[in-house]
């Protein structure tokens, strides 16, 4: 079923309830009080038969006969008099040929109640008791124009509700089809959006703001899958070039080893850098399939507790045995009370490679080979702070260098070797971790990088 049928029905549904709720209150309202109206009117009439019985002191004369056959004037359709004295003898009844066989029961239950209101078979009977005067009046009647009444108003109600839920029906279809043209004019927009016009953007519709609201958030999707794309073309890009940049100089080795002679010692030199070469194209590999591998990487809740400290220690290690020149320091900004806080969840050696990375740039860019490393906690945060001396970079290389193959003007300044990859691993690493990395200059002539983690819940 789609979902303008949908709405269209469920509308209908809520109004057909609505009506029928109406309808059947405006009956049993009505009901309630013609039945109600009517007991008065009996009651009215068991009276008025009540005060002529008493009056009359001799039932028995004529004209005692002409008066209550005056009282006896059918307002009420196919009335029943009856009254009654203490002893539950009859003293006068109409019409006359009515048969009168009341219980004691019925009797005493009135004289204690002074008033009783039932119904049988549609007839509406009400008794009363005089204190004053002794006498138990039944009065009873069929209210033949009330009935006809609650039946003609049976058949308006029904004939309402129908015509009603036509109309609604016949509305509830229009207006649907009405309040999801500006969808279906938006359908159509997205189904034309391809690769090739991504950078097209959905017209908004001043008139309806949910809609409108529906695309600009569309239109923010497609500015960041555009971004993604172009990010995509550009890694593409650098990659075919820092792959072709190292065959391309294998290749021209190798066609000039092959069309002169060589000695043993050129023949030498040229395999020492063909070998420095297909190194590169290695490391340049590994990097790549490590980016996308971590592209995928996500906050597993069965990680075991790792210990900051102790990544950071082994990791400025290890960069020490590659760079025997480096002078890494490690310190604390404040010695803690316990161990644990600098506990996260996160795997160890996936963290070793953080810092290893960063301890690598921080030395190969420092004007002095030493780098120091200062390590605190703070409001439910572990920070590593990795600083060096050196060139620092300007604003545009900051917002920059955490992108794949982008290296800033310090590193070619400085003719360092790299692909601009290693900063991107890390950043996928920590976000991970849920975690991340952030670059500033404290002071002129130095760099810092503050890798935050969130610490382990205890």
């Amino acid at each position: 079923m789609s979902i303008k049928l949908r709405f269209a029905f469920i509308f209908s549904g809520f109004v057909a309830i609505v009506l029928a709720v109406s309808s059947i209150s405006i009956y049993i309202l009505y009901s309630n009080f013609r039945e109600e109206e009517f007991y008065s009117r009996v009651k009215s009439e068991g009276s008025i038969f009540h005060n002529y019985v008493y009056e009359i002191k001799d039932p028995k004369e004529a004209a005692l006969a002409k008066m209550l056959s005056g009282v006896y004037t059918n307002s009420v359709f196919d009335e029943k008099l009856v009254v009654l004295d203490s002893s539950g003898k009859v003293l006068n009844k109409l019409p006359e040929d009515l048969t009168s066989n009341f219980n004691q029961e019925l009797l005493n239950e009135i004289r204690t109640k002074k008033e009783l209101k039932f119904k049988t078979d549609n007839y509406q009977t009400v008794g009363t008791y005089n204190s004053r005067t002794k006498f138990i009046t039944i009065a009873s009647g069929y209210d033949l124009s009330g009935y006809r009444k609650l039946q003609n108003l049976e058949i308006i109600l029904a004939i309402v509700f129908i015509i009603g839920m036509l109309i609604t029906a016949l509305f509830s279809f229009f207006f649907v089809q009405q309040a999801f043209k500006p969808l279906l004019a938006l359908n159509k927009q997205i189904k034309r959006t391809t690769i090739s016009n991504i950078k097209d953007r959905l017209l908004v519709v001043d008139n309806f703001p949910e809609i409108n609201q529906i695309a600009i958030s569309y239109n923010a999707m497609l500015e960041r899958l555009s971004k993604t794309f172009e990010f995509q073309k550009s890694f593409v890009q650098h990659a075919s070039h820092e792959l072709r940049t190292p065959l391309a100089i294998m290749l021209s080795q190798t066609e000039s080893a092959i069309n002169k002679k060589m000695t043993e010692t050129d023949m030498q030199i040229l395999l020492a850098s063909l070998k420095e070469d297909q190194q590169g194209m290695i490391d340049l590999t590994n990097s790549l399939l490590l980016l996308s591998q971590y592209e995928l990487l996500g906050y597993q809740k069965d990680w075991p507790k790792t210990r900051v400290d102790e990544a950071v220690v082994e990791a400025s290690s290890q960069v020490m045995q590659m760079y025997p020149d480096a002078i890494i320091h490690i310190g604390f900004e404040e010695i803690p009370e316990s161990d644990e806080v600098y506990f996260v969840i996160g795997k160890e050696s996936l963290l070793k490679s953080v810092f290893i990375n960063l301890c690598k740039n921080a030395y190969l860019y420092a004007s002095d080979k030493k780098v120091d490393i200062l390590i605190s906690d703070s409001k439910g945060k572990i920070k590593v702070q990795v600083i060096n001396n050196g060139p620092t970079l300007s604003d545009e290389d900051s917002s920059k260098v955490m992108q794949p193959f982008y290296r800033g003007k310090n590193a070619l300044n400085a003719h360092t070797k790299g692909f601009g990859l290693g900063l991107s691993i890390v950043t996928r690493i920590l976000f991970a971790h849920q975690g991340l990395v952030e670059y500033d200059s404290p002071s002129p002539n130095t760099n810092r990088f503050t890798v935050i983690l969130p610490q382990a819940i205890k």
